[in-house]
């Protein structure tokens, strides 16, 4: 019913929440070598890095957005895009990372995600591994700050606030909204005519997982022109009931799970479904933080007729 990639997702915003006690921050570099990372730990970098490995879907893919995919050495086996890192030596899985592995590539910065915990980054300090960690965070704004908190890291300051720049022209010219009220995209705009839509996590005899109101997946569907039906919960589990009861407009979900959920009961009994509005996205356009998020809202906008 689900892939590996469904699971590791679930696992990603399941523990998005306990990474984000130190809320939005990103990373503060003090002088040349040291970093204050998304835990609160300050970190000895090396200025310019040269071996690099990423524990982070998300990271991988901003390290290349960024021009900087000849530093890295190591990726796990769901760093799938670009596809040229398929080409990069992996590490394994993410929630059981194999250290030793990490290590036989001798790199000078690691840098993880939202699915690595404290545990792992104590090993790291103790073998003497700069580890960095830059979470997915709730707003969609704070892409822009994880790609110039991983651009500082890796040297390409420049090629970072270059590709903020083009992504916010990209941004504004879809939503025609200044760029500084990006996370409160159509907050104001919300109407009885706008179209309600569901983003399906989870599903099935596992239980229902959506993206609640503290989430950038929540920020994306505004910005495609969209309510979230699930915008007033707090976290991801999101009941069989509510969803029959709301009746979304518009379904989202995985392109991979799309035929699975659309065949499944009691979903296809939703006014969605039978009215051919199940919208199938490529994965890692909307379940991860990173620049093709703004593909996802163009081509949410133009399946939602926005």
């Amino acid at each position: 019913m689900r892939n590996p990639v469904h699971f590791l997702f679930l696992g990603i915003v399941l523990l998005v929440a306990a990474c984000n006690h130190s809320g939005n921050q990103a990373i503060e570099q003090s002088g040349n070598d040291t970093v204050t990372d998304d835990y609160g730990r300050t970190v000895v970098v090396p200025a310019t890095p040269q071996r690099v490995v990423s524990l982070s879907p998300a990271v991988t893919e901003i390290v290349y957005a960024l021009g900087a995919g000849d530093i890295l050495v190591g990726r796990t086996d769901f760093c799938e895009y670009p596809p040229e890192a398929a080409t990069i030596p992996s590490i394994g899985g993410i929630s059981n990372l194999n250290i030793e592995k990490i290590l036989s590539l001798s790199p000078d910065l690691v840098i993880s995600g939202s699915m690595v915990g404290k545990k792992v980054t104590d090993q790291m300090d103790q073998m003497g591994v700069p580890m960095v960690c830059v979470v997915e965070k709730p707003k969609f704004e704070a892409l822009f700050d994880n790609i110039r908190a991983i651009g500082k890291l890796v040297g390409k300051e420049q090629e970072a606030d270059s590709l903020n720049e083009l992504m916010r022209e990209r941004v504004n010219a879809l939503t025609d909204l200044d760029s500084n009220r990006l996370t409160h995209s159509h907050a104001n705009t919300l109407t009885p005519s706008t179209p309600k839509v569901y983003y399906v996590v989870g599903f099935g005899a596992g239980g229902n997982f959506t993206a609640g109101g503290n989430t950038f997946i929540n920020d994306i569907i505004r910005m495609a022109g969209g309510r979230n039906i699930a915008e007033d919960i707090d976290g991801w589990s999101y009941s069989l009931e509510a969803l029959v009861k709301e009746d979304p407009d518009y379904i989202i979900v995985r392109r991979e799970d799309s035929a699975t959920f659309c065949g499944m009961k009691p979903y296809n009994d939703l006014s969605a479904v039978k009215n051919g509005h199940v919208i199938g996205i490529v994965s890692g356009t909307l379940d991860l933080q990173v620049p093709r998020n703004i593909d996802a809202v163009l081509f949410l906008r133009q399946r939602m007729n926005k």
